[in-house]
């Protein structure tokens, strides 16, 4: 038996593929034709494209620091005995903060108060040996002077003797080299009475150097056992403890730190890409929540951590109410100034330093998708860098529902 196979008919071959070819190009045409959608023109809001002089400010984020801090380091020895602030803690320049024991430093103040008094009470016996040492060179000169009267006495009698030829010459003669001589043996002790009371002067000057030396280590030791009981030193809070009750420490060991309060500056996290733009003196507006302050920059970091830059900022204006250490806040800080920038509000899905799409209202009833560049950000205000001109009138509200549309029509 003969089968024979029916051949297909090869036009209704080419007849599928053009039809799955049309299919394919009215989809894509679909997809990318964006035809018009209308809405209501009260669904809209608009802004105006500006131009004019803007200063340009980066928003930035930091925090509130102590202008004047304080490290309470150990001053001796010792183990804490008494903690009586907390880290947070209002603090005057008198609080104490914690106290720490050293028996050995008690002990040693009181060896220095014994030594003191005993080179004290020495110096004193020293001086009144000294002042009995004058009193008997006094004495001597005082023999000397009763002994050069007494030869004046002879002298005197002997040379009216020998006017009336009693008293030979020799004796008259004798008689006056007495004189001489003890006139001279005076001049040599008050010499030398003059000298000793100078080297009494350096002994007793050498006691005293030795006084003070010991008065200046107890007056040291004193301090150090006061020290011990150790105090804020500033008004402000206690910014952390570094150590517990019983904990032994060294000396020159960091205990604690206290921060001014009322001193303040603002510690600033600058963006990598604008540090180098901002000077040193820069305006800058700090936002605390409950209040602006105004400041300047003082110091510019040069190390980048994590795309990021510190900066110092010294306030120029009043503190706010919630202004404490430690606190967060925004600020804004001058860039630098255009004579001439086209700008527009910051609207909502508008980011800085993006290509993006907005709608145009290019006549009463019609909106038209155009792509736009921006510029920096400064105070709720976009550069526009490419896209927009001065005058153009740009959709502010939501265009999710409507986005994939290149044009829209409004109604009333």
């Amino acid at each position: 038996m003969k089968i024979e196979l029916s051949q297909g008919k090869p036009w209704k071959k080419w007849m599928g593929g053009g039809l799955l070819a049309l299919a394919t190009l009215y989809a894509a045409y679909a997809v990318t034709s964006n035809p018009t959608m209308t809405i209501a023109s009260s669904e809209v809001t608009f802004e105006t494209v500006s131009s004019g002089p803007l200063d340009l400010y980066s928003n930035v984020h930091g925090e509130f620091m102590s202008a004047r801090e304080r490290l309470l380091t150990a001053p001796a020895l010792g183990k804490v005995a008494e903690i009586f602030v907390r880290p947070g803690t209002i603090v005057g320049a008198e609080t104490i903060i914690l106290t720490l024991y050293n028996p050995k430093l008690v002990q040693e103040v009181g060896q220095a108060k014994g030594q003191l008094a005993q080179l004290e009470a020495q110096r004193k016996a020293f001086s009144y040996e000294q002042q009995n040492e004058r009193l008997s060179y006094r004495g001597r000169i005082a023999d000397i002077e009763a002994e050069i009267e007494k030869a004046q006495l002879e002298l005197s009698v002997n040379q009216e003797l020998s006017v009336l030829g009693v008293v030979s010459k020799i004796e008259l003669q004798r008689a006056s080299l007495a004189v001489k001589q003890q006139t001279r043996r005076l001049a040599f002790e008050q010499e030398k009475y003059q000298q000793f009371t100078e080297m009494q002067g350096y002994q007793l000057t050498q006691r005293d150097i030795t006084v003070a030396e010991q008065a200046s280590q107890l007056a040291l030791l004193v301090e150090q056992l006061e020290n011990m009981q150790v105090k804020a030193g500033i008004n402000g809070s206690l910014q952390n403890l570094e150590v517990e009750l019983g904990q032994s420490v060294q000396l020159g060991e960091s205990l604690a730190k206290v921060g001014s309060n009322e001193e303040l500056i603002v510690r600033l996290r600058l963006p990598q890409n604008q540090a180098d733009q901002i000077d040193i003196n820069a305006a800058v507006v700090v936002d605390t929540q409950k209040g602006t302050i105004t400041a300047h920059i003082t110091r510019i970091e040069s190390v980048v951590t994590k795309g990021v830059v510190l900066a110092e900022a010294v306030l120029d204006g009043p503190l706010t109410a919630n202004a404490r250490p430690s606190l967060a806040i925004t600020a804004q800080v001058f860039i630098r100034h255009k004579t001439d920038a086209i700008f527009v509000r910051q609207i909502a899905g508008m980011r800085p330093a993006t290509r993006q799409s907005v709608f145009v209202r290019t006549g009463d009833d019609l909106l038209v998708q155009r792509d736009v560049t921006l510029g920096d950000l400064s105070q709720q205000l976009l550069v526009v860098a490419a896209g927009l001109s001065v005058g153009d009138v740009i959709v502010s509200s939501d265009t999710s529902q409507y986005s994939q549309y290149a044009q829209v029509s409004m109604t009333d």
